[in-house]
C-alpha cells in the first residue's frame, strides 16, 4: 500500500522534535500543523528507519476505536 492510498485525514506531515529512547520502545514526538503527535514504536524501528530530531516524517494514525467525550 502506498502513502497516497491511505486516507489523508489519517496522515500528519511534520518534523521530529524529540525522541525518548528506551531499551525496547521509544517515544517519538512529531510537530505537525495540528500540534504534537506522539508515537510509541520499538527502538529497533527508530534505528531501522534512521529517525532523528529534525527529520521530516509522516505520522500515520490507525485506530480501531476512538473514544470521544464532552469536557
Amino acid at each position: 500500500m502506498s502513502i497516497q492510498a491511505i486516507n489523508p485525514r489519517n496522515q500528519f506531515r511534520g518534523i521530529i522534535k524529540t525522541i525518548i529512547t528506551g531499551p525496547v520502545v521509544s517515544e517519538v514526538d512529531v510537530e505537525t500543523l495540528a500540534g504534537i503527535v506522539t508515537s510509541v514504536i520499538t527502538t529497533r524501528s527508530v534505528e531501522d528507519l534512521g529517525l532523528a530530531v529534525g527529520i521530516e516524517v509522516i505520522a500515520f494514525v490507525k485506530a480501531t476505536e476512538v473514544a470521544i467525550a464532552k469536557p
